[in-house]
This record gives structure tokens, sequence and C-alpha cells, in this order.
């Protein structure tokens, strides 16, 4: 009969002897990255070259050796450090800020990177020698391991002798593998594995301690032969973009280095600023529709210097190809230069100057390139036109933390503000870049515009939001007025002829209609507000159509367009803290009346106040302020022109653009904006028989506090001149 006497037991864990080789089988996602990972080892060891040699590809026993001149280890580094798991005397140097004779940080911190070995063989021979120690010499045989049921019972033989592997003082590390898991490595597997060893030191980056990786392929010299030199084919790029933020300063350099055989002129800027546009995180599915939108009142749209905390200073090195049929014609061998984007196309990232792995692979997208570029084809760069790298401080990124699968960095607050950061700079190169390539276009005459025609994604997460609010039933008629109206243009447009920039305009607005209904939703107003928003979307859609139909314009009250602009952004002046001032308002002001469709000039004076209130955000990040240095002011004028003009002037930066570029289709100098605003705007006037201009200050009586961008919507008073 068993005992009912209450007893307490100490237990230890009792691990199995197979835990070690399942830590390097399930923890390394490949043998490519095993080896990758051994290679870092060789850093911490503070080697100054590692050669990987596969021998025997051709037999049924292939082996892979990894040789280095490190420091080597003794024998109470192999039994007090190597032969336990997840000892963190690499972690307590880099917290301690302990560096090596060659000033180096350990990369390695989990003390799981040795164990890489066992995803690529069964059987693992070490030697290693450190200075005035004798040699050591390690074998692991994971078939008789295997046997022993606990890792107690599992001993590892460690001997002893006088250098043979490392004789007349050389020190280092060599590891034979063999009874290898993956026998089969094609010609095209051991070059993806070459770049991925060479590529471990950053190219750009000029180190104070050498360390080079090497691949030997015996039997197969040839397979390694015809690989391209990276400089050679990144000097070939037409654009080069280096950058750095640190201390709240964002410093650039843009290149256009031009094209061969073709007659566009060669351009460079560099600049200094405490202004790094940002842009928030958002959260996407597999198939790039947005799952969430945040709806903070004020988010950020600057960096600060406190975004650095955990990151440290940022360097990158941008390398910006064309892939364009009439460009790549140019070069001497583009098949050449296309494989090399396909295999290496990306932002890697480096630490230190030693990558992090897979930041820049061919199935990484890290920055959200490709998404980007499907949302501002025109202008945004996709991964497989870019190399680039971007380059931190090991011991100052401290809050970016490696995955302990050796895949990156855990996605933190930290990851996501270095993320945010390099977008931010990347999308200076873009804007600068798209002026380069439009003249590129011009003289070869193709890559138009393409149509934008993304109208379903917006209108369903305008649905969704709907529903989540239970007011779903009350907007459903909007949706589908909208829906309508704007197939209804999209049809007109083709029968007529005009080009998909036109529906891009429209997609444009419905898109800014959408999203600015979709904040009021989702931050809980009032149905009645969110139904007149709805209201007002769908008056500008009608009068596009009016325009497209009969282009019908009549006579309306300029103080009545301002009015119904200042209560549609009422919230939002309050919302940012901005100061609205409208003398034109104000009890008594003079009316003027002008000829336009009333939804078409709604919309286009929302657009410059959406401007505004973005640049604004710009200039005053801190919008605690008072009285706000932020406002706009907006007035009537009738000395502008032949007609009478709506002035829009506000207190951000103002414009560093000529009127041309920035009313020219697609350009934007925000983060992620689609460059269409101020085009539709100027498309509008025009349209209505009036004008965008942008006039000096003093010359539209705009009050001298207001610095920063002015312009004026002059339009037609239908009297004959």
């Amino acid at each position: 009969m068993a005992s009912t006497q209450e007893t307490v037991l100490e237990l230890p864990f009792r691990p199995r002897a197979r835990l070690l080789q399942l830590i390097g089988d399930q923890l390394i996602g490949s043998p490519r990255l095993a080896v990758f990972e051994l290679v870092k080892n060789a850093y911490d060891a503070d080697a100054t070259r590692v050669t990987v040699e596969i021998n025997g590809l051709e037999s049924d026993g292939p082996t892979i050796t990894i040789t280095d001149n490190g420091d080597g280890m003794t024998l109470k580094t192999i039994r007090d450090i190597w032969l336990v798991p997840a000892d963190d005397h690499r972690e307590r140097q880099r917290q301690n800020n302990i560096r090596t004779k060659l000033n180096r940080l350990p990369l390695g911190e989990k003390g799981l990177g040795r164990f890489a070995v066992h995803k690529l063989g069964d059987v693992i021979d070490l030697v290693t020698h450190a200075e005035g120690q004798p040699e050591c010499l390690v074998r692991i045989d994971w078939r008789s391991l295997m046997k022993k049921e606990f890792l107690s019972e599992a001993p590892v033989t460690v001997r002893t002798r006088k250098p043979e592997v490392f004789p007349d003082g050389q020190t280092g590390t060599r590891i034979l593998i063999s009874e290898l898991r993956e026998k089969n490595w094609s010609r095209g597997e051991i070059r993806r594995l070459y770049r991925q060893i060479t590529s471990i030191s950053s190219p750009f980056v000029d180190r104070s301690d050498k360390f080079v990786a090497e691949l030997a392929i015996p039997e197969h010299p040839d397979w390694l032969k015809s690989v391209p030199d990276v400089r050679d084919l990144l000097s070939q790029s037409p654009w080069r973009f280096s950058f750095s933020y640190k201390n709240g300063l964002f410093s650039y350099k843009y290149e256009f280095r031009g094209v061969s055989g073709l007659k566009v002129e060669r351009r460079s800027k560099s600049d200094s600023t405490d202004k790094l546009q940002i842009v928030e995180e958002r959260d996407f599915d597999e198939f790039g529709i947005e799952q969430s939108i945040k709806t903070k009142k004020n988010r950020k749209v600057v960096a600060d210097s406190s975004m650095l905390k955990g990151i440290g200073p940022i360097k990158g090195e941008i390398y910006v190809f064309d892939r364009d049929r009439d460009v790549l014609s140019m070069l001497g061998d583009s098949q050449l230069l296309q494989n090399f984007l396909d295999e290496n196309g990306g932002v890697r990232l480096y630490r230190d100057g030693i990558r992090v792995y897979n930041y820049g692979e061919p199935t990484d997208d890290w920055l959200g390139l490709d998404l980007r570029r499907v949302n501002a084809p025109t202008r945004n760069i996709s991964r497989n036109i870019v190399v680039g790298a971007i380059d931190l401080s090991l011991a100052r990124s401290d809050e970016l933390v490696e995955k302990t699968n050796r895949e990156g960095f855990v996605e933190n607050d930290a990851f996501k503000r270095l993320r945010q950061i390099v977008l931010g700079a990347l999308a200076v190169l873009e804007v600068e870049r798209k002026e380069d390539k439009d003249k590129i276009r011009a003289v070869t005459g193709s890559g138009k515009d393409p149509e934008i025609d993304r109208i379903k994604k917006p209108l369903e997460a305008l649905r969704a939001v709907a529903r989540k609010q239970s007011i779903g039933e009350k907007l459903e008629p909007y949706i589908r007025k909208i829906e309508t109206d704007y197939d209804d243009m999209r049809d007109t447009m083709l029968r007529a002829g005009l080009s998909g920039l036109g529906l891009a305009v429209v997609f444009h607005e419905v898109e800014h209609g959408v999203r600015v209904l979709y904040e009021a939703i989702a931050a809980g107003h009032d149905v009645d507000s969110v139904r007149n928003q709805a209201r007002e979307l769908v008056r500008v859609l009608d009068g596009f159509s009016e325009l497209l139909r009969k282009g019908e314009r009549t006579s309306h009250s300029l103080q009545h367009l301002i009015k119904r602009a200042r209560d549609i952004n009422r919230v939002r002046f309050r919302a940012h803290n901005v100061r609205f001032v409208c003398p034109a308002l104000e009890e008594g002001a003079a009316d003027a009346h002008g000829l336009f469709a009333f939804g078409l000039a709604l919309g286009a004076l929302n657009n410059l106040i959406d401007n505004s209130l973005y640049w604004l955000k710009v200039r005053w990040p801190d919008s605690d302020r008072k009285p706000s240095p932020r406002a706009i002011f907006i007035d009537i004028n009738t000395d502008l022109g032949e007609g009478p003009s709506v002035v829009v002037a506000d207190t951000g930066p103002g414009f560093q653009d000529s009127p041309e570029r920035l009313t020219r289709p697609f350009f934007s100098r925000r983060p992620e904006g689609m460059g269409l605003g101020l085009y539709y705007a100027n498309l509008v006037m025009e349209m209505s028989g009036g004008q965008l201009v942008f006039p000096q200050g003093g010359d539209a009586d705009v009050p001298s506090k207001f610095d920063g961008a002015v312009l004026a919507m002059t339009f037609s008073d239908g009297k004959q001149k």
C-alpha cells in the first residue's frame, strides 16, 4: 500500500543528450546560416581571416572545414565556456564594454552560436591553439552520443598536445565537420554561400581591424571565378546616396552620376538638417492590406534624438540602379547586372561593420520597399533596383536584440524606430532621384506614369471600421455612391481617351477623403459629423463628374467656400493646435464671387489646408507651446489676377522647389505622400478657368508672421476683359 505521507523533493532537470543537437538543428534555419554563424564566431575570436573550405563534393563523404587565425581557446575555455550551453560570457563582455585586442565587441550574446556545427554534420573535430598553451583537440560524434539517454551520461573527450595544426606560435581554431546532413551542394548553392560568407564585412565601411572571410572549393574553383566584383558593379549605378543620423541631426549626400550614352546632366546635393521626416509604423497583412491605422491626434512626423535611444547613430550608403530597358541597353552586360540585383538587391544591416543576417537577403524586405513601390510606383524604390547597407554601433544599439534563431532582430520598439528613421532617409533619396528619373524618361520617351486603380482597398477598410463602430448601415449608401461615381468617372475618362493620370488624381481624392472618414469613425466622432464628411466626399466626385461631362461652372461665393472648408477642418485645427486666422470671415468683410464647380474647388482648398497641417508639424514638432506657432491664414484678395483669389498661407517651413515642380504629378517631399495634392488643386483651377499661383506674401497682403508657404486659388469672375 502506497504511503500517503507528504514529501518534498528537490529534483534537477535531466536534459537528454539529443538536446544539444536539437539546439543546433532547430534554432539555425539553414546550412548556409550555420556556416555564417561559425564565421561570426571567428570574428569574436579576434581573427583577421577565416576560410571555409568544402571538399569531397563528388564523393559520398563531403566535409566542411572552417579555419581562422584568431586567439584560439585554452583547455579552461573549452571546459568552462565552449562546453557550457548558453554561457553568458560574451553578453557580459558587451555589457561591460570589454573589447578585444583588435578593439572589437563580441557579436555573440546567447552562447548558442557554436552549436551551429550540429546543423551541418554528425561528426565534429575541433583543433584550437591559444598563445602559450598546448593545442587542444575535441571530437564530437553525435552518432555515439545520441545512444546515451541523458546529457550527463555523454561526456566529450578533450585531448591536448604539442601544436601541430598551428605550429611556430600560430593561434587559431579549425573545425572539421564530416558526415554532413546536406551532402549535395550544387553550384548555385555554393555561389549563394560564397555571397553570404563574403558579405559578413560591410564593403562600405573602412575598418581599423581587417576581417576577411573566404570560401574555397578545391575541386571546383571555376564555380566562383565568374562571381562579379561588387565594387565594379556598384560603380555602374546611376545613383549613390549616403546619410547619417546622430544626435538629432540628419546629414546626407545625393549623387546622380549619369548614364553613359544618355544626355542627362549629372547632379549632386548635400545638406544637414534637424528635420528628418518619418512615417508612422503600420501593420499590413500578407496581401498588403493595412490592418490598423493609428489615430493619435498628434503623431510624430519628425524624428528627434530620443528616437535613437538604444539604437545609437545610424549611417547608410545606398546605390540605386535603373532596370528600364532603354537604360539597361546602355550597359555592356545588362544580364549580369540584372542577375546581380536579383541576388543582392535590398538593404543589409551591419553592426560595427559586421552583417546582421538575414537583412538584405532575397526573401527579406524588412523595410517594406516592395509594398511602398506599389503604393507610389513612379517615385519609390524597390528591392530589385537598390543595393545598400545600414551600419550601427554595436555598443550603442543595445536595445536591438537578435532573435535566437539568428534571423534578424526582435521587432520591438527600438527596431520599429530604426525602420522609421531609415525609411525617412530613403524618402529624401526618392524625392531627389525622381527629378533625375523624370529627365531620363523625357530623353528615352518611356516609363509613363501608370494608372492607379486601388479604390477597393480603402473603401473595404472604411466599411470594416464602420461596421465595428455600428454605423455601417448609415454609411453604406455613401460608400456605394463613391464606388459608382468612381466607376462612372473611369469609364468617362477611358471613352474620352484621357490618361490614367486623371484617374490617379480622382483616386487621390477618394483615398484622402476615405482616410479622413476612417480616422473620424475610429476616433468615435458623432454620426452626424461623419455623415457630413461622407457627403462632402461625394460632392467632390460629383463636381469632377460635372466638369468631365459638361464642363459646367457656376458663380459661387468665396466666403461660402472658405466657411465650408473651415467647418470641415475645425476639429483638425483643434487636434493639431493650429490657430486659424481668416479676415474673410470676420463680420463686415467683403465677399467676392468666382466661376467654379463647388465640390472640386472645396476639394482643392482642403488639399492646401491638409498640406499646411502636415508641414506645420514638421517645422513645429512641439505642439504644446502657447501661443501656438502653428497657424494658417486664409483670406480673399481681388488684386492678384484678373479674378478674385482665395489666399492660403501658413507658418510652416515654406517651399524649397519651383512651382513647376510642386504641381508636377507624383512629386512630394512627404515620405509617403502620393504627390497629387497640388497637382489636383492646379488641375481643378485650370479646368475652372482660373489658376493656382505662388505669390510672395507681401504681394498677397499676407501678414509677415506667416512666413511659410503662400498659395492663391485665382478664379475667373466671368466678366469680359
